[in-house]
């Protein structure tokens, strides 16, 4: 199937009443992580922008992509066969990801998080330390099986960095749900799920004073 059937196609099974009055077109880059995608709009025109994995996955896939891209920059709802197709596909990502990078340190407190919460259940995903970011503490990537640490945590107390480490394991778990153009990460079950954390109100007031901590100490070494 040729890129602009893809397009033709996810329009008029998404939107079978409308017209496609887009001039639309898709581009792979290497540019981006592997499995993203973006849509820009400009004008009357449509830049589908798939990282270049996409050109190795099935045509059915790739249309629930293009549609769930069509939902988010619409601003319209709906759901079809195929953006459920995605949503799976999405799902189980980790299953063919390969594990390269699993730091030593992070590794270990995954695994009795692991043992304690989940009954072992999880594979121990990507592991990394990421940027010295305040803004965002922790992260989890569908897309590679990653789990990524803000840098300011290296020498925190292992209870809050695991603390961290198990929100993020909830997003592994849990996945996502999907449904009238969202994507809902802290479902009800979630945020019940995160206060079984043992002392989690106590927990949740550590991590907020160790990210106000490096955030004071940033805006220092900017004015000295």
């Amino acid at each position: 199937m040729l890129q602009e059937e893809i397009i033709s196609e996810s329009f008029k099974r998404l939107f079978p009443n409308e017209n496609n009055g887009y001039e639309a077109r898709i581009k792979y880059s290497g540019k981006l992580k592997p499995y993203n995608a973006n849509v820009r709009k400009a004008g009357n025109k449509l830049i589908f922008s798939l990282s270049r994995e996409w050109q190795k996955t099935g045509n059915e896939i790739k249309i629930g992509l293009i549609q769930d891209l069509l939902l988010k920059i619409s601003g319209k709802k709906g759901r079809t066969a195929n953006t459920e197709l995605y949503d799976s596909f999405i799902k189980n990502l980790h299953m063919a990801t390969a594990k390269t990078e699993q730091e030593e340190k992070l590794l270990a407190l995954f695994n009795a998080v692991n043992e304690k919460y989940f009954n072992n259940s999880l594979e121990a995903p990507n592991l990394r330390w990421g940027m010295q970011s305040k803004a965002r503490l922790a992260t989890y990537d569908y897309h590679t099986d990653t789990i990524t640490v803000s840098s300011i945590f290296r020498e925190a107390e292992e209870s809050v960095i695991s603390y961290l480490l198990y929100h993020e394991m909830l997003h592994k778990k849990l996945k996502f749900s999907s449904g009238n153009g969202r994507t809902i990460h802290h479902s009800i079950q979630f945020r019940e799920l995160e206060k079984q954390f043992e002392n989690h109100p106590h927990m949740e007031e550590k991590l907020r004073k160790h990210a106000s901590r490096h955030r004071r100490m940033g805006w220092l070494r900017n004015i000295l």
